[in-house]
């Protein structure tokens, strides 16, 4: 019977454990979290990395569950069970045609970008090599990619959407720009990871949300649009006077929480989108 019972309060309290897990804030997915890339100026050590894999007569790239080549073992301390993070430096002149004026400007500035390619774990180990197997990738893992010790990130809570205040007020803390997307996409919206220009360097953290926004009448985009087409090409009315983007309410389009910084730049996840966003939208700490 005391058998019986201490089970039924075991049971009892794995349940109130789960229930108390699912009542939480919820944090962003293992694949925001662990994929979402840092632009960064700090230099990078570029002394580990991949140097081929298994089937490597033939195979150029890898994914999960595949095996790979490390240029360190055990004179250099590599263990069986150790885990490190694969990451890929970016084209530096990736952006050849830009979304919005001074965007290749802005994201060099900025630093580095690095992609998170994989985690890795070791399987076997000699003196100056050894093999890891990848139990986690994001993309996939090719020769003289990057390796270091893998450190969990913190999974900062995001927000529910239900107080967004589309008329929020200027918040009169620092401003920056969405400089451009994972990959260098074109469009954000939820879930989508974007970098900013601003970073630790400027106080920013980890868990810190930033408000995205845009002003009427922006026109950075280098798309071509023609300015004024409601009223002096269509005929559509038009006010005594005109007022330009200052004058008038700012569209805010969505809010998204820090997930990584750099000196002058933060890796941010979109969390809500009223609207579609770009690069070249601003955001402002909240």
């Amino acid at each position: 019977m005391m058998r019986r019972f201490c089970s039924i309060l075991i049971f009892a309290g794995i349940m109130a454990s789960l229930v108390h897990a699912q009542a939480g804030s919820p944090v962003p997915l293992e694949s925001q979290l662990y994929c979402s890339g840092i632009v960064t100026s700090d230099p990078v050590p570029s002394d580990t990395y991949v140097i081929s894999g298994a089937e490597s007569y033939y195979r150029l790239t890898y994914s999960d569950g595949k095996l790979v080549f490390l240029n360190k073992g055990a004179s250099q301390g590599v263990k069986v069970g150790d885990q490190f993070e694969v990451i890929r430096a970016a084209p530096s002149d990736y952006v050849r045609y830009e979304w919005f004026q001074g965007q290749d400007r802005l994201l060099k500035a900025m630093g580095n970008t690095y992609e998170d390619e994989a985690r890795l774990r070791v399987v076997h180990v000699q003196p100056n090599t050894s093999t890891a197997e990848i139990v986690f990738s994001c993309g996939y893992v090719q020769r003289a990619d990057l390796v270091r010790p893998f450190v969990p990130r913190p999974a900062p809570a995001i927000k529910s959407g239900e107080g967004f205040d589309m008329f929020a007020p200027p918040s009169g803390k620092s401003k920056a720009t969405i400089v451009t997307t994972r990959y260098y996409g074109e469009l954000a919206q939820n879930g989508t990871i974007v970098y900013v220009n601003l970073g630790s360097a400027q106080g920013v953290k980890v868990g810190d949300y930033f408000r995205v926004f845009r002003f009427q009448g922006n026109s950075n985009e280098t798309e071509y649009q023609t300015p004024r087409i409601a009223y002096q090409i269509f005929g559509f009315g038009s006010s005594p006077r005109p007022y330009d983007g200052a004058e008038l309410p700012r569209d805010v389009l969505g809010e998204g929480v820090v997930l990584r910084v750099g000196k002058n730049a933060a890796t941010v996840l979109i969390t809500l989108s009223e609207k579609e966003i770009f690069p070249g939208d601003y955001v402002e700490l909240e």
